[in-house]
């Protein structure tokens, strides 16, 4: 069976090699930081909870003494060191863990604790910071496919992740780390919330080369201080652990701390370059699929990586490639244990269950794929295409008004035409469904859905009556987009558009022209994006929070902005905030998009309030280091080349305030 689908092999057992098997590594926590919460394994606890057999080993009458004093820690001991740690007992809780603690007592004598293991765990040190995390995207590309890879083929990947690695290692052969492993090994009770690592100081020495990086193997032992992250941990269990694991723990879960010299910062480096491999640009399919330019592949993945860091790619959707990825991996883990578990011929519904599996790896794996082409990234699942088809005019050339309310009353129409035809719709869907162009719809004040928004393909008028803030249309969680347009000229008058959940853009204008007029745009994703060929006019509205830019202008686009308000946006948080460059309105060029803004207030967006994303150095007559050289000679010269810029991309610009914004007003960003 396992050779018929080509599944993973069993002996690539969990936790011993690629993304997602090695426990705890690549979490990041304040390294000085200390908890004093859970369950330690083997602890006396109250009749609930479930509890190992302790285990026979040096110490053992000082261990178990420590075990019953620090199955819950005193609020004293806690106060300070449990930051963000769940498992404050309520008063009646702690008075039955006192009864239970002052019954064991009563059944054993008291121990002599060797003094040793009495001591409580000292704060972490705090570990190397990595040079990783300033790297722009093409320092990245340079380190990894030039300098690692190599131009190497998928699978030899390993091998030149293992050369490189070994070669920093010979550096140092001993050195300080923090050993940072799953909770599982000390823990029989814990919330992951809480305690999502646990990490120990540790004097490392290094093995000879082994036969792949993501499984080497080093020597450890405990450094003194004896400091962890759970400040209550006894010592006596971290080194009956360690004896457990023959004192040899993946080398990828420990991390050089910061006061040793600079090899030991090389070290460091390069096993983030290691764990990020294996991390993100790593695949379980590359050393099993052909593939003709392995470097360019892993381009491609850094270049996601980075456009979800820097929030190029709208939060919700970053989630849900990560999401993904990580369902990816725990199925392939799932396939490998299922069929490790089958020790004779697997019966009919074993066959069954692996080939389910089996192709559900599949197609997990062909989207994750479509994510990572960067065409498909733009126009594909990130962008559901339109799939209906536009009805046009009625046979018998009317229009109608759709009116959508509760209930339809004369004032509703009293301003009206006497021979307008009319409809009454309580619900907005049905209201768009029963929608031919020319048509239009009137809303009242409440707060309606229509997943049929996503799906405008013919030219219709939209529009409120009454305060525009009265008139609330929220997204569908459930499904990718709000509101998208294909028609030649759609319009949207007088309503507040809220995005929630979705993680297309609040509006995407796919072909056309669409019109905002007098609207309140709350996001959740990106903005408003217009996608090549298509062309809006937004006045009078207001744009704010998207997790992107609030005006997104794809190549070949056309907007026409007045009189709007475009503020917090690009308010997605990432780990490298200050590389983000998204904020108000974000062109990419090549073609050049055409823009026009007029008496627009830009303000207090995390990025710049405009950005235009030009491909290459060259392709503008003045390239951004001409620009920061004309703002160090003087402002007169800097507004001298802004303004050649603009008129080279058919930027019109007129009474515009922009202010306020993180990075700054206006600027040229090469890609």
């Amino acid at each position: 069976m396992a050779s018929a689908a080509r599944p993973p092999e069993p002996e690539e057992s969990v936790g011993t090699g690629r993304p997602g098997r090695r426990g705890a590594q690549g979490l990041s926590a304040p390294p000085g930081d200390s908890l004093a919460v859970g369950t330690l394994r083997g602890a006396a606890a109250p009749a609930r909870s479930v509890v190992a057999s302790p285990r026979p080993g040096k110490g053992k009458a000082g261990r178990e003494a420590a075990r019953r004093r620090l199955q819950l820690p005193p609020a004293s001991q806690a106060e300070g060191r449990a930051a963000g740690a769940a498992g404050a007992a309520g008063a009646e809780e702690e008075e039955e863990e006192e009864q239970a603690a002052e019954a064991a007592e009563a059944e054993e004598p008291p121990l002599s604790v060797p003094q040793e293991e009495e001591e409580e765990a000292q704060p972490l040190p705090p570990v190397c910071v990595s040079p990783m995390r300033g790297m722009w995207r093409d320092e990245k590309v340079v380190l990894y496919c030039d300098q690692v890879l190599q131009g190497c083929k998928a699978e030899d990947a390993d091998e030149a992740m293992s050369k490189y690695l070994s070669e920093k290692l010979k550096l140092r052969d001993r050195w300080l780390g923090v050993w940072k492993t799953n909770p599982e090994l000390f823990f029989v009770k814990y919330e992951e919330a809480s305690i999502p690592f646990v990490a120990i100081l540790v004097e490392v020495t290094c093995k000879p080369r082994q036969s792949s990086s993501s499984c080497f193997k080093v020597s450890v032992s405990l450094a003194e201080p004896f400091s962890s992250n759970i400040a209550n941990i006894p010592r006596g269990l971290v080194n009956e652990i360690l004896e457990e694991l023959e004192h040899s723990v993946p080398l990828l879960e420990v991390y050089p701390v910061e006061g040793q010299d600079s090899d030991i910062h090389d070290i460091a480096l390069a096993l983030e370059v290691v764990r990020f491999f294996y991390d993100f640009l790593w695949r379980d399919w590359d050393d099993e699929e052909s593939c003709e330019n392995y470097t360019a592949l892993i381009e491609e993945r850094i270049n996601l990586w980075c456009d979800i860091q820097d929030g190029t790619i709208p939060g919700p959707i970053a989630q849900r490639f990560k999401k993904t990825l990580e369902k990816y991996k725990k199925k392939r883990v799932e396939l490998i244990e299922y069929q490790s578990n089958i020790t004779e011929d697997p019966s009919a519904a074993e066959a069954v269950e692996c080939w389910k599996k089996y192709y559900e790896i599949v197609m997990l794996c062909g989207l994750l794929k479509m994510w990572e082409d960067l065409r498909l990234r733009v126009h594909g699942p990130f962008f559901p295409r339109i799939l209906r088809r536009r009805k046009g005019k009625r046979d018998f050339g009317k229009t109608i008004t759709h009116i959508v309310a509760k209930v339809m009353t004369t004032d509703m129409v009293k301003d009206l035409s006497s021979d307008t035809l009319l409809q009454q719709h309580d619900d907005l869907d049905l209201a768009l469904d029963s929608c031919y162009s020319g048509d239009t719809v009137v809303i009242f004040p409440g707060e309606y859905q229509a997943v049929n928004l996503a799906l405008l393909t013919d030219d219709i008028i939209i529009k409120g009556v009454g305060k525009r803030e009265e008139i609330m249309i929220t997204s569908e969680p459930s499904h990718d987009s709000f509101v998208v347009s294909k028609a030649d000229n759609v319009k949207l008058m007088h309503l507040s558009l809220i995005q929630q959940g979705t993680v297309d853009g609040i509006v995407v204008v796919e072909s056309g022209h669409m019109t905002l007029e007098n609207c309140i745009l709350k996001c959740e994703g990106t903005g408003v994006c217009v996608l090549t060929g298509a062309a809006l006019t937004i006045t009078d509205s207001e744009i704010t929070g998207a997790q992107g830019a609030g005006v997104e202008l794809y190549p070949g686009s056309i907007a026409v902005l007045e009189r709007n308000e475009i503020h917090h946006c690009n308010n997605l948080r990432t780990s490298d905030n200050s590389k983000s460059t998204l904020g108000g309105v974000n062109m990419k060029v090549l073609p050049a998009p055409k823009l026009k803004m007029t008496n627009n207030h830009i303000y207090n967006n995390n990025g710049y309030g405009v950005s235009i994303l030009q491909p290459t150095e060259q392709f503008f007559i003045v390239a951004e280091e001409a620009l920061n050289k004309g703002a160090a000679s003087g402002d007169k010269k800097e507004d001298s080349m802004l303004s050649r810029v603009m008129q080279n991309l058919n930027l019109e610009m007129n009474n515009n305030k922009i202010e306020a914004n993180l990075k700054g007003d206006i600027r040229i960003i090469t890609s």
